[in-house]
């Protein structure tokens, strides 16, 4: 089953636990906290490979966990870290998150993208040891891996994207230029999925071609197939637009496609072409010509036109070579619009980890900032020595003389992020 959307759900692995512990054993006298760290949680890591063509799989596993890191144990001992979580994915599989962001765009084989991070490990007691603190009670809670709502798209990527009415010969063509072999009737609609195929030219260059399947008229606006594939036509760099010569009504076929092309949320139509006037074997030359002049008067200016027999692979190699000629050109000509200084880093001020607000709200005072709020996940709230050396952090950097210079009261509770609280 070809499947080309999909929606998944990814949770990255916890962070283990950090211990509290004493090393007792016996003829040693004071051993001291040896309490290990918890190990790392496991990242969800999408993966493009060629192995894979559609996003089926994710009809049935809605959603992926990384495997969560392992606590601490005595004697130091840091726990295990969690394994990742690699999901392949065909290539030219976009990946969205759910405020429609794009986080990766997986485009070349082997290609990795790390979506969710997996939580750190926390410090078991033996990490806590100062001149002050000689016998630490604390250990810190491992941080939550991260959750991620996502939209999967696949965008096939190909130099050529064949298109046209059905039953135009698409298929046909493929199958007989190159390695693929699709399924093809003298029936409309046979091709219900794209189909890709390596074209070889000569030993230097070769072409990798997609059929777009299901166009008809009002495809851009949800008839037929084509709403469903348009999308693959986004990638290509030149396109294959084949109309039948069979038909009484070539020049009203072309301008079909055209229209839906154009008609896409992206307007597909500006893209390069090459028109070709298929299965001319059934044709006398005299009616060859008359096709031929009738089409041509009503293609753009500088548009190319030629005509084929897939079926009879008659005239095909002359149509290859241009093509491979206009895909060279357009890709020369991307490169030459590439700035040097788009490839030099940009600096960019940010906020950092560091920086936090304070608010009064109607509960108490909201504490916010990265660094602080990862301090108040680590933190186990039940644990009296953890909750003082979070306010002794607090201290630190200066979130408490903050509240203190609004009007903080005594027994106001202070709330950091979503994690938890404390009264001041």
């Amino acid at each position: 089953m070809f499947v080309d959307y999909a929606k998944v759900t990814v949770k990255a692995g916890d962070g283990g636990d950090g211990i509290v512990s004493f090393r007792h054993e016996k003829f040693i006298d004071k051993g001291g906290p040896d309490g290990g760290d918890g190990g790392k949680g496991g990242d969800v890591v999408f993966v493009a490979s060629t192995r894979e063509n559609t996003l089926a799989n994710f009809r049935y596993h809605k959603e992926v966990r990384g495997e969560n890191g392992v606590a601490g144990s005595k004697r130091k001992k840091r726990g295990r870290s969690g394994s990742d979580k690699l999901i392949p994915v065909p290539v030219g599989t976009i990946i969205y998150d759910s405020n429609n962001n794009e986080l990766a765009d997986l485009s070349e084989e082997h290609q990795k993208a790390i979506i969710a991070e997996g939580g750190k490990g926390g410090f078991g007691n033996a990490h806590f040891i100062s001149s002050r603190r000689q016998a630490p009670r604390i250990a810190e809670k491992g941080e939550p891996g991260q959750v991620m709502e996502l939209r999967l798209e696949l965008k096939m990527i190909a130099d050529i994207g064949l298109v046209g009415l059905p039953n135009a010969g698409k298929s046909t063509l493929l199958s007989v230029i190159s390695n693929a072999h699709p399924e093809i009737a003298n029936y409309p609609f046979t091709t219900t999925r794209p189909n890709l195929g390596v074209v070889d030219i000569d030993k230097a260059d070769s072409l990798l071609v997609a059929d777009i399947p299901g166009l008809i008229e009002g495809a851009s606006e949800g008839k037929g197939l084509g709403v469903e594939f348009l999308r693959h036509v986004e990638r290509t760099r030149l396109l294959l637009h084949l109309v039948d010569a069979l038909s009484e009504t070539i020049v009203d076929d072309y301008h079909v496609i055209q229209n839906e092309l154009s008609s896409y949320k992206v307007d597909l139509s500006t893209k390069p072409q090459i028109v070709v006037l298929n299965k001319i074997d059934a044709l006398q030359p005299d009616e060859i010509k008359l096709k031929m002049k009738q089409l041509k008067k009503a293609l753009p200016k500088g548009t190319e036109l030629y005509c084929i027999s897939a079926s009879a692979k008659k005239d095909i190699k002359p149509l290859l070579y241009a093509a491979a000629s206009m895909k060279q050109a357009i890709q020369a000509e991307l490169d030459a619009q590439i700035d040097p200084a788009d490839l030099l880093p940009k600096i960019t001020l940010q906020e950092t980890d560091d920086s936090w607000s304070v608010e009064k709200t109607g509960k108490g005072w909201l504490v916010q900032g990265a660094k602080i709020e990862r301090f108040a996940l680590r933190t186990d709230f039940d644990n009296f020595h953890a909750t003082q050396r979070l306010r002794d952090i607090m201290k630190k950097m200066g979130i408490t003389h903050e509240l203190e210079r609004k009007g903080i009261d005594v027994s106001d509770k202070i709330y950091i992020g979503s994690h938890g609280s404390l009264e001041y």
